[in-house]
């Protein structure tokens, strides 16, 4: 990094020479740094208002979400970590504080007993339900209410843009995207 004239730093980025470290320029330093205050805060206010309004953890209800929008309420373990971003171990442990709720049932996989498949139970279903509407309250205060429509889709876009680095197979995006969205 180099001082300039007005004393700021600056960076080696898109034009630096060979063998040069790239730098975050101010714009993107600042931006940098409100991405990682999001990306930091935000599990925690979701977290705090579904423990505190409907006995879940933020992982616990994304579980349940996750189990909802597949095929008959049930996925393999292994495919309902990689939807979750997870561990198997850190899911089975989760799987089996929802089981023994009545809000999960595991059973061998029909196809392959070596593997397990996690169902959403009615019961599951009825909570994640009547869990639905102070979770996306709660999204729409903290993320949604001070933008306007163009906003958001400017929002989309330069995630999109993200994804396209940090999901490069674009796996995360197949499996929870729903049809029709671009």
């Amino acid at each position: 990094m180099t001082d300039t004239q007005d004393g700021s730093a600056q960076g080696a980025g898109a034009g630096a020479g060979a063998g040069e470290p790239r730098w975050l320029d101010d714009e993107q330093m600042r931006s940098w740094l409100r991405l990682q205050a999001v990306v930091t805060l935000l599990p925690g206010l979701l977290d705090q208002q579904l423990r505190r309004d409907a006995d879940l953890t933020h992982f616990e209800y994304l579980v349940l979400a996750m189990l909802s929008e597949a095929p008959d309420r049930e996925l393999r373990m292994s495919a309902l970590a990689r939807l979750t971003s997870s561990t198997l171990p850190r899911l089975s442990h989760v799987a089996k504080r929802l089981e023994a709720r009545g809000l999960v049932a595991r059973c061998a996989a029909p196809d392959d007993g070596r593997a397990t498949v996690a169902r959403l139970t009615d019961d599951g279903w009825d909570k994640l339900v009547d869990s639905a509407p102070g979770h996306a309250r709660t999204v729409l205060e903290h993320v949604y209410d001070d933008l306007d429509a163009d906003d958001v889709r400017a929002l989309s876009d330069v995630l999109a843009k993200i994804l396209v680095h940090v999901d490069p197979g674009d796996s995360f995006r197949r499996e929870h995207e729903r049809p029709g969205a671009d």
